[in-house]
């Protein structure tokens, strides 16, 4: 099972990389997590180019269709979700009854520097990703204060965020699983 991983933030030595790096490491048997590179690739939505399928709304439109399921880690950019990240999901999203995102499970995690873990930021993509037609499983997981939440190695530093965090993955392929049967 691939499970495309797109983390909205386009700082180095992202937190919610490094979320999705660790959920590569911890992904269940026969799940593979792929993180999609380029975020930054992509142009600003514009609905009068939407049906030119610029070459980066086509990579992504095209990983999107090829996964099994969508894993996103958001960071919270003034207690919402970034401009990219929102950028990435409407390109996806269209044109209206062509969305890559429908029907595809997808789950969404979230870390911030914050007490909260930027749970505003995920609320906000999941809202998002509902509207588009996505399946949104109910897991999540938010890491706060996550500028101390990682070892040298780029993992989580507590068990019990790392098991949260398998906890999702294992949601997340065992919806895609279901959807799979079905089909």
């Amino acid at each position: 099972m691939r499970v495309l991983a797109i983390a909205g933030s386009l700082r180095r030595g992202s937190y919610n990389r490094r979320l999705l790096d660790d959920a590569a490491r911890l992904a269940p048997a026969g799940v593979l997590v792929e993180v999609w590179e380029g975020l930054r690739d992509l142009p600003h939505f514009d609905q009068d180019a939407e049906g030119e399928s610029p070459a980066a709304v086509a990579r992504l439109r095209d990983a999107l269709r090829g996964a099994d399921a969508l894993l996103v880690a958001t960071p919270e950019y003034n207690s919402s979700l970034p401009g990219v990240l929102k950028n990435a999901l409407d390109w996806a999203s269209r044109p209206p009854g062509s969305s890559a995102l429908r029907g595809l499970p997808v789950a969404v995690v979230s870390a911030s520097t914050s007490r909260f873990g930027g749970v505003w930021a995920a609320q906000e993509v999941r809202k998002v990703l509902g509207a588009s037609g996505a399946r949104v499983v109910d897991a999540q997981m938010a890491l706060p204060q996550a500028h101390e939440g990682f070892d040298e190695q780029g993992r989580l530093r507590s068990a019990e965020l790392a098991a949260r965090l398998r906890a999702v993955l294992d949601a997340l392929a065992a919806d895609a699983a279901e959807e799979a049967a079905a089909a």
